[in-house]
């Protein structure tokens, strides 16, 4: 038998977002489920660090792309440290810029995989016992490019538009049960892969003057999985300094 733990699975959790993410919610008192594709060192340093600082943590490999790969995952978990409590949907795959002329129907279909496609499997496989239990958060990971319109961006944000749509969709049907569902939309958030890059022009149209970082966005995932966030559902935080936020 499980000690009645809360248990929260954050996808794409070795590095970047989601290994923050992680570390605020082992913080927090969840028992967390480390998630990663292939990078078993990065997710294994994650759960190391949610343990030294007195938190549980396991890392579970798992393409949640993948239809059996992800109700296998779920079930894992759930052996393992108990039922998902809270489910972080935050794996997300190559972004390419493609100019209008360049897109194809898979360009489409390789975003929408990781914002539609996984997404929906992963509700699906914690629905049952979250709606068993009364009780359930999904916390999606956006991003405010919605807002923003870029050149060069259409099927990235595209499926971002979409997977905004789902959490709007999804809070309504699983409201009943007692689960909110919500999206966090980061700004620019610059994680490992960003090494290098200039942040001066960005941080220049921020309306507080700096540059994000993941645990403003571990943040307000955190607030999102907590108790207090129970009657707020069908959301989209924004965690991006005010850069796109409308004047009044």
């Amino acid at each position: 038998m499980h000690e009645q733990v809360r248990v929260a699975l954050v996808t794409g959790a070795s590095r970047g977002l989601g290994a923050a993410i992680a570390r605020r919610l082992g913080a927090d008192g969840w028992a967390v489920a480390v998630n990663y594709r292939s990078d078993e060192t990065g997710a294994t340093a994650v759960t190391g660090e949610i343990r030294a600082a007195g938190g549980r943590a396991e890392a579970f490999a798992a393409d949640v792309t993948d239809e059996a790969a992800t109700a296998d995952l779920v079930a894992r978990v759930g052996r393992s440290l108990g039922p998902v409590e809270a489910l972080v949907l935050n794996a997300t795959g190559p972004q390419p810029e493609l100019g209008v002329e360049e897109l194809t129907w898979q360009a489409h279909l390789d975003q929408l995989t990781f914002f539609v496609k996984s997404p929906t499997l992963l509700v699906q496989a914690c629905l049952p016992v979250m709606r068993e239990r009364g009780r359930g958060r999904v916390i999606q990971i956006g991003s405010d490019i919605v807002d923003r319109s870029l050149p060069r961006a259409s099927a990235y944000t595209a499926a971002k538009a979409a997977q905004h749509a789902l959490t709007r969709c999804w809070a309504r049907e699983l409201g009943p049960y007692g689960i909110t569902v919500n999206v966090v939309a980061p700004g620019w958030i610059p994680v490992e892969r960003h090494a290098g890059l200039e942040v001066d022009d960005y941080v220049s149209e921020v309306p507080v003057g700096r540059i994000g970082t993941p645990r403003d966005v571990a943040a307000a995932v955190s607030f999102l999985a907590s108790d207090e966030a129970a009657y707020l559902t069908g959301q989209r935080i924004t965690v991006n300094g005010g850069h796109t936020s409308t004047p009044v």
